[in-house]
């Protein structure tokens, strides 16, 4: 199947923000499993881990900053990586910053944030909530307003992980992506579906909150219920009329939700078979790698490991309990 102009025009914004980028951004490893397979399964693991802000939300932040003018001020919303990485990139660019924040962000994500000198505000316990009252305040007070996912050159930033992959891996028959508001599946899968269309993209969404997944299913956007996920960079509601949905719509080839057990055994994978300490939204996308034998066996996964910026208090428990 051909991709469409829609997701063709995505993915040449991706070549062009990997252009734009590179400097301030080295490419990230793609990590062979220690585990050893009987047949052709081989699995690899694309290090967002090892990012500079500890999250693949860097590469959106740079692509968005460096399209827009500094004499603007601008405003996000974020549950902590993309206001972390929207920060860190605005010392780079010398764009004056606003981050909103829900009142449940990871402590370390919001003292980092802070350190950076960006004024924050905290705002509900609910990511959505904390995006609307930032799109207000972005009227109100002029500021040009940055979504975690719904802008097309943070989109672009994302897939330029699938580029890099498309370089590091001489055969991609799978890749395993967590879905939030989905921005980094809507990147990866443009790129892949321009460049390499026979890689099936997998797209995971935590049981407790999967919005786009719903809407996805649904052919529309619809309201779901938010419960607390140990993937709580993935959790929150999405912007009616994102451009993710109908980019996600074509560029998912599958589906893959799990529950709460589920992504404690893909961190518990991580940490003690791989030997990585992530966040809860990487151990979604693990888990749905382990879920899905029968799909993968003999076939070359990459699992994308989204980011690392966990709390400690909440992940220590999860990866020391017994299995």
């Amino acid at each position: 199947m051909t991709a469409s102009p829609a997701v063709l025009k995505q993915a040449a914004l991706s070549v062009a923000a990997h252009r734009r980028i590179k400097r301030w951004l080295p490419p990230t490893p793609c990590i062979a499993s220690r585990m050893s397979f009987d047949d052709d399964t081989g699995l690899f693991f694309k290090a967002e881990n090892f990012q500079q802000t500890g999250s693949f939300k860097f590469r959106g932040a740079l692509s968005k900053l460096t399209s827009l003018s500094t004499e603007v001020p601008a405003i996000t919303a974020s549950s902590g990586n993309h206001g972390l990485a929207l920060a860190t990139a605005a010392q780079m660019t010398g764009h004056d910053l606003t981050v909103v924040l829900p009142e449940t962000v990871a402590r370390e994500k919001l003292s980092r944030i802070k350190a950076l000198g960006v004024e924050t505000i905290l705002h509900s316990n609910d990511s959505g909530l904390a995006e609307q009252h930032a799109q207000v305040l972005a009227k109100e007070q002029g500021k040009i307003y940055v979504s975690p996912y719904n802008d097309p050159q943070v989109i672009a930033g994302q897939g330029t992980i699938a580029l890099e992959l498309l370089e590091q891996l001489p055969r991609l028959d799978v890749v395993y992506v967590s879905i939030g508001g989905g921005g980094l599946i809507s990147g990866i899968g443009s790129v892949l579906k321009a460049f390499s269309p026979g890689t099936r993209v997998v797209g995971v969404s935590a049981i407790n909150s999967a919005a786009l997944a719903a809407s996805i299913r649904a052919g529309h956007m619809v309201d779901v219920t938010h419960s607390d996920t140990l993937a709580d960079g993935c959790a929150g509601g999405v912007d009616q009329g994102s451009i993710t949905l109908p980019l996600g719509t074509e560029v998912i080839d599958t589906l893959i939700d799990c529950s709460e057990d589920q992504i404690a055994d893909g961190l518990r994978h991580l940490a003690w078979t791989e030997k990585m300490l992530v966040e809860g939204s990487a151990g979604l996308a693990q888990a749905a790698w382990q879920l899905d034998a029968p799909n993968r066996q003999g076939k070359v996964s990459a699992v994308i490991l989204c980011g690392a910026n966990f709390d400690q208090d909440r992940i220590a428990p999860v990866i020391g309990s017994v299995q």
